[in-house]
């Protein structure tokens, strides 16, 4: 138990460090980043796509908060979990929304970055689906177990 609890703590603290570690490059690198991905996905899709260039990569972008976000939410819900907290959901979400506003405020002393609220926002969604995620993947499980036993 107790390395499951270490391991899930582990994950928590290493995908918070990868947060981190992309909130600290300069509005160049991340654009840079963020704008790759975008021609990466516009050679796949690009007929497709009913967006401008500039509005999808703010697509692309906002789409990156939620998603790291859920994998936060996911992770954190998971560590107060096998940690035997009770409300586990209501911490994940209160240590992610605490998260995303220290990364705010973070990025507002990173050359050409800025703290914004809205991004705290999406950031609390994305904790949010993550989490939500996380509880149906467990209910599911636990079904499955029971009924596994049962036959």
């Amino acid at each position: 138990m107790l390395k499951s609890k270490i391991a899930a703590w582990t994950l928590v603290g290493a995908w918070m460090g990868l947060i981190f570690y992309l909130s600290h490059q300069p509005a160049d690198e991340s654009s840079e980043l963020s704008a790759g991905i975008m021609q990466t996905v516009l050679g796949v899709l690009g007929p497709i796509i009913p967006f401008a260039e500039e509005t999808f990569h703010t697509i692309i972008r906002k789409t990156a908060h939620v998603a790291a976000y859920a994998v936060l939410g996911f992770l954190s819900i998971h560590a107060f979990t096998v940690s035997g907290m009770k409300k586990s959901a209501f911490y994940a979400l209160l240590l992610s929304i605490f998260y995303a506003v220290t990364d705010e405020v973070h990025q507002l002393f990173i050359p050409g970055r800025s703290g914004e609220v809205s991004d705290v926002l999406l950031d609390t969604a994305g904790a949010l689906i993550g989490i939500g995620l996380y509880i149906i993947c467990r209910k599911v499980y636990f079904k499955y177990i029971y009924q596994g036993t049962m036959t």
